[in-house]
C-alpha cells in the first residue's frame, strides 16, 4: 500500500442490485423540480447542515476544496439580497440580455421580480476560492478545477437537498459581487451561484416546458 493511503472500503452489488438503484435513482431525480414560489416555513434542525456536508464530499482538484458554502438565513440580509438581485435583473432583462435569451426564457415565465429569495428560509451563496494563501513566501498560489470543483459540488448539493425533501432553486444575477459584502466573505472569492432552499409554497407550480428533457441518445455517445 502506497504511504499514506488506506484501504478502499468498496461494495460490490450484485447487477440485479445495481439496476434497481440505478432505475431508483432516474425515477427519483425526474420527480425533482426547480421551484419559484417557496413557503416560509423553517428547515428542520441539520437537514441543511447535512446536506452541505454530503457537498463537501465533492471530488475536487488536488482535494484543496475549493468552495465555501455561505447560508442567509437572517430576513435583513435575505431582503439585502433580493434588493441587490433585482437591480441586476432589471439591467438584464432590459439591456444586457439579447433578444434570442428572452425567448428562451419565455417559456419558464421568469422576469426580474425574485420574491423567493425573501420567501424561503434559507439561502445559500456559493463561492469559488481560486487560490489561497501561499505555504512559503506570501502571496497567493493557484487553487486548481477551482470552478468545475465547485460545480460538482453545487450538483451533490442539490441533489441531496431533493432527496432530503426540500426544493431548491439555482439563481444567478449577474453580476453577483454584492455577495461578497452582504455575506462578509474575502475579495479574492468569486460568488458561484445562489441557491434557495426551502419547501414549495402550497400549489406551487412549474413551467410544462421544464419537464421536457433531451433523449440519452441526444445527451450520450456510446463509442
Amino acid at each position: 500500500m502506497p504511504p499514506g493511503h488506506r484501504l478502499l472500503g468498496f461494495e460490490e452489488l450484485p447487477p440485479a442490485a445495481m439496476r434497481e438503484r440505478a432505475a431508483g435513482c432516474l425515477a427519483e431525480a425526474r420527480r425533482r423540480r426547480t421551484v419559484r414560489a417557496f413557503s416560509s416555513r423553517p428547515i428542520p434542525d441539520g437537514v441543511l447542515e447535512d446536506c452541505l456536508r454530503v457537498a463537501g464530499t465533492a471530488p475536487n482538484g488536488a482535494n484543496l476544496q475549493p468552495w465555501h458554502f455561505a447560508v442567509v438565513r437572517d430576513p435583513e440580509r435575505r431582503r439585502e439580497i433580493r434588493a441587490a438581485a433585482e437591480a441586476e435583473e432589471r439591467q438584464f432583462y432590459q439591456k444586457r440580455a439579447s433578444g434570442e435569451w428572452l425567448e428562451a426564457l419565455a417559456p419558464l415565465g421568469t422576469d426580474p421580480d425574485k420574491p423567493f429569495l425573501e420567501a424561503a428560509p434559507a439561502l445559500v451563496a456559493i463561492f469559488v476560492q481560486p487560490d489561497r494563501p501561499a505555504a512559503t513566501g506570501g502571496g497567493r498560489t493557484p487553487n486548481y478545477y477551482a470552478k468545475e470543483s465547485v460545480g460538482i459540488a453545487t450538483g451533490m448539493l442539490i441533489a441531496a437537498l431533493h432527496r432530503c425533501g426540500l426544493a431548491s432553486l439555482t439563481h444567478t444575477p449577474s453580476p453577483m459581487g454584492f455577495l461578497n459584502r452582504i455575506c462578509e466573505r474575502p475579495p479574492n472569492e468569486k460568488p458561484f451561484l445562489l441557491l434557495v432552499v426551502g419547501y414549495p409554497a402550497e400549489g406551487a407550480t412549474y413551467p410544462a416546458a421544464a419537464a421536457d428533457k433531451k433523449s440519452l441518445g441526444a445527451i450520450a455517445s456510446f463509442l
